[in-house]
């Protein structure tokens, strides 16, 4: 049988919270060196529990090494982004609050708040958006429709080798309890009664 999908929410239990973590952590810390041993990479990681415990793992060095490392490699990485010019922002900003208005405008419109008023343009880019929201709607309907099917699957399975077992069961308690044998020691019995019919007509 699958094994269903764990939900990723908070645990409100805080002995399950507790256990959870601990259990998670170790498993996390214990991935990470795994993986600093296999493909030789230095890894730094640090957790904070809910009560402010700090848990830290540097595969080479420090902690502090690898914090100034990280500092250091950041700042290069920031220094060789290149700023946009000011028009390029400008003209981007405004693609962006024209293609809101448009969504706002199809939002209102789609909740009957006359589609008269759109012109052809927005009503073309309307549909497009229509059809990729259709899209996405349809394929999560597929997708749910196919773990509903999955999970019937799995259920009709178990059902399956529940009935075969009480097959099996039924056929050895009928084997058990058979009346056959007893039936064919008592000698012709229709016959003896036709026999004793004719003595007494």
């Amino acid at each position: 049988m699958a094994r269903g999908k764990v939900q990723l929410r908070r645990i409100e239990n805080p002995v399950h919270r507790q256990v959870t973590f601990c259990k998670r952590r170790a498993g996390l810390l214990k991935k990470a060196k795994e993986l600093s041993v296999l493909c030789d990479a230095e890894i730094g990681l640090i957790i904070f529990s809910t009560h402010g415990k700090l848990y830290e793992l540097a595969t080479k060095g420090t902690m502090q090494g690898m914090i100034e490392k990280y500092m250091k490699s950041s700042q290069e990485v920031h220094a060789q982004v290149e700023p946009k010019p000011p028009q390029e922002t400008q003209e981007e900003i405004s693609m962006l609050k024209q293609e809101v208005h448009l969504l706002q405008k199809g939002l209102r419109y789609m909740f009957g708040e006359g589609v008269g008023n759109m012109t052809l343009d927005e009503l073309h880019a309307l549909e497009r958006h229509l059809e990729i929201w259709i899209y996405h709607i349809r394929s999560a309907k597929m997708q749910i429709m196919f773990q509903e099917i999955q999970l019937l699957r799995n259920k009709e399975g178990v059902l399956k080798a529940a009935n075969e077992f009480l097959q099996e069961k039924i056929i050895e308690q009928n084997e058990i309890f058979d009346i056959g044998p007893i039936i064919e020691r008592v000698p012709y019995p229709l016959t003896i009664q036709n026999d004793i019919f004719q003595i007494f007509s």
